[in-house]
């Protein structure tokens, strides 16, 4: 079988998997004693594990299955949780996530992990460092079977159980193999091949897979439905060569809910005056019966939870929704000029048709971005692990607070944000929060809080990050920028204490004492800087010198339909984002100073540039100098304001952003184009380059 065909799907699943194998240890490292969560991330291991193991990626399934066995020792409770236990298990996470991401470049998912798998070894045996390994005692003479019992998925609990209902006998077997044995795996094949002829294997462990290759000890057991009595079956396997022994208990539906449950299995073990009866060499066939009325029944297992609903969800290829946002952009444009034709013609049967299709496109141009709407939650999960981590390396305690995961980004903006904000976090808590000594001598609790959240707010997403560490102040923070000549001592007494906090952000800055792993390498918050404003955001800090300090991210909801202010220039149009635009407005030609021969004009009590716009593109039909009154736009970028000449304003309208394609070179001051309802092009501005 080819497996090329699903490589992308094991990739995304196994990166699934891998994500809430995180989540839920980080969940189980607050809660060591909740065996609900181990259930959870053992059955993920094991799903990870089966699917590696299918697509033929060894390393990866042999990694997952250590980790398997360490997880099955902590859910049977002969282990508990400890912080050795759970770096061991965060290094082997990391491990898996390195191997995934070779295969998904192209590789073998290979890795030496010999010293994660000589730990798991060493806590599976319970000789690791840490001291040994608490074990819950199991009398194995009187129950080693049931003590052993093989975990059932509810698929395969309903067929052991319906067997039982419909009068098959079911049986639990254990089969020792003996310790001189050269071809155990073979004497298992035959073991299963005598089985099959006359019933069927339900579950193994370990798995068939496991068995025909060797990788077990002596022993496998496993769920058996058939016809046949026990002792015919005790005969057939004892006359394979070098079996040892081998151990039968037919169940009944009442012992098979116990032996889903290994718990109420040992519960029942303590309180049951004698010990289950076995089948075996010596021992008659169990004839299991039902309880005798007015005796304590022991402690049942919770009834196997219904089937889980299917998913309602498909995974989508991000190129198939662009090909989607394109061809509606096309509707859009016909949308338009449907509207323009109908109101010239004056024909109200086309003029009740068009508003119908306005109507209806409305819809689906909601819909359709909201198919490319993913939430900030998709970034976000990867970020209390990492924090984790940093706190641990730095001997701080942090304590990460999300809110907002759940607020939606454009699936462009999410795959490009990670990577600043994992810069301003890792800066937040190197930088920001205190180590314990200094939170402590502040009057603040040891644990230090990082607070990570986003919301909508207009046309917008605000991401913040807010720590309650020392803040920033502004006088070491000016003496490190005269230092590095960022800025002269004159300009840093004139600035106020936003612009002193926006010198974070020049090129090389870095307040750090000492060079860490963390930052302070001299790669500065300029490429947070420089990565958000190509997204067409902004970054502002606030800060309160010994409170703490708030980096606050300003990001467009969409990149792919955005509002614009549409404005003409001689017979030229051009759109201008109105998430940049400040205000428009009317100057006189009298009120456009040349100072140091610059043009400016007075905006609010303060001097702003003063741009025209034919002048920078050349437009042939116009020259704004031989207007006695101009319209101008303000836009932003930052905290710096300029003013934008254009001839006439058109109107608002919803835009849909269209690349400039290979054909032409990055025009400065241009960000992409749109096609308008009267079919003309107009050029979107980039209010970003026109600020300097």
């Amino acid at each position: 079988m080819d497996m090329n065909q699903y490589l992308s799907m094991f990739i995304d699943e196994s990166n699934d998997h891998l994500q809430s194998l995180n989540e839920n240890m980080l969940q189980l490292e607050a809660n060591p004693e909740d065996l609900g969560i181990v259930q959870v991330i053992f059955r993920s291991a094991h799903t990870l594990k089966g699917m590696a193991a299918t697509m033929g990626f060894e390393d990866l399934a042999s990694l997952t299955h250590k980790m398997e066995n360490v997880l099955d020792m902590v859910r049977n409770e002969k282990l508990k949780m400890q912080d050795y236990i759970f770096d061991t298990m965060f290094k082997s996470l990391d491990a898996l996530e390195t191997m995934v991401q070779d295969i998904t470049g192209g590789g073998e998912g290979k890795a030496d992990v010999s010293s994660i798998v000589a730990s798991l070894q060493a806590i599976e045996s319970g000789e690791w460092t840490g001291g040994s390994a608490p074990v819950a005692k199991v009398d194995k003479q009187t129950n080693s079977s049931i003590s052993n019992a093989v975990e059932l998925d509810e698929f395969q609990y309903s067929v052991l159980d319906q067997s039982i209902a419909e009068g098959h006998r079911v049986f639990y077997v254990d089969v020792l193999v003996s310790e001189h044995s050269q071809l155990k795996g073979v004497r298992a094949y035959m073991v299963f091949d005598m089985l099959e002829r006359s019933g069927e294997v339900v579950k193994a462990y370990p798995s068939v897979q496991d068995i025909e290759q060797e990788k077990f000890e002596r022993s496998f057991s496993l769920y058996y439905i058939t016809t046949k009595e026990a002792q015919e079956l005790e005969k057939g396997i004892m006359s394979i060569s070098e079996i040892e022994s081998v151990k039968l208990i037919q169940l009944d539906q009442e012992t098979l809910q116990q032996m889903t449950n290994q718990a109420a299995a040992a519960v029942a073990v303590e309180a049951a005056p004698a010990p289950a009866p076995e089948v075996g060499k010596d021992t008659p066939v169990l004839d299991s019966k039902p309880q005798e009325e007015g005796k304590a029944a022991p402690a049942k297992a919770a009834t196997p939870k219904q089937a889980a609903a299917p998913s309602r969800t498909i995974r989508v290829d991000i190129e198939r929704l662009d090909v989607l946002m394109n061809l509606f952009s096309e509707l859009l444009i016909d949308r338009s000029r449907l509207e323009q034709l109908a109101s010239e013609t004056g024909n109200n049967d086309l003029s009740d048709t068009v508003a119908h299709l306005s109507r209806v496109s409305t819809d689906l141009q909601n819909i359709v971005l909201k198919l490319r709407m993913v939430p900030v939650d998709t970034v976000f999960n990867r970020f209390p692990r990492m924090i984790r981590d940093l706190a641990k390396t730095l001997d701080k305690k942090i304590d990460l607070v999300i809110t907002g995961a759940e607020t939606e980004l454009d699936r462009t903006v999410i795959d490009e944000i990670g990577d600043p904000l994992v810069h301003l976090l890792r800066n937040a808590v190197d930088h920001g929060v205190e180590s314990i000594s200094e939170r402590v001598a502040a009057g603040k609790p040891e644990m230090g809080t990082v607070n990570l959240r986003a919301f909508h707010s207009g046309n917008h997403v605000f991401i913040e990050i807010e720590d309650d560490g020392k803040g920033i102040y502004r006088d070491k923070l000016l003496q490190t920028a005269i230092k590095r000549g960022v800025v002269t001592e004159e300009q840093g007494a004139k600035m106020s204490d936003d612009e002193v906090n926006q010198l974070l952000f020049a090129p090389g800055f870095s307040t750090a004492d000492k060079i860490s792993d963390i930052s302070g390498r001299g790669v500065g918050l300029d490429v947070v800087k420089s990565k958000i404003t190509s997204l067409g955001g902004n970054v502002t800090i606030t800060s309160t010198p010994g409170k703490g300090t708030n980096f606050s991210v300003q990001l467009p909801l969409t990149l792919s339909i955005i509002a614009a202010m549409l404005v003409r220039l001689g017979s030229e149009k051009y759109a201008v984002p109105l998430s940049s635009i400040v205000e428009t407005a009317i100057v006189q030609r009298e009120q456009v100073r040349n100072i140091h021969g610059n043009k400016m004009i007075t905006f609010r009590e303060s001097l702003i540039p003063y741009l025209s716009l034919s002048e920078v593109f050349g437009v042939p039909d116009f020259n704004d100098a031989d207007e006695k009154e101009t319209e101008i736009v303000v836009i932003r970028k930052g905290e710096r304001l300029a003013a934008v000449a254009v001839e006439e304003f058109i109107g608002q309208s919803e835009i849909v952003l269209k690349s400039m394609g290979t054909y032409l070179p990055a025009i400065e001051g241009i960000s992409g184009a749109t096609i308008l309802g009267d079919g003309q092009v107009a050029l979107i501005l980039d209010p970003n380059a026109f600020i300097k």
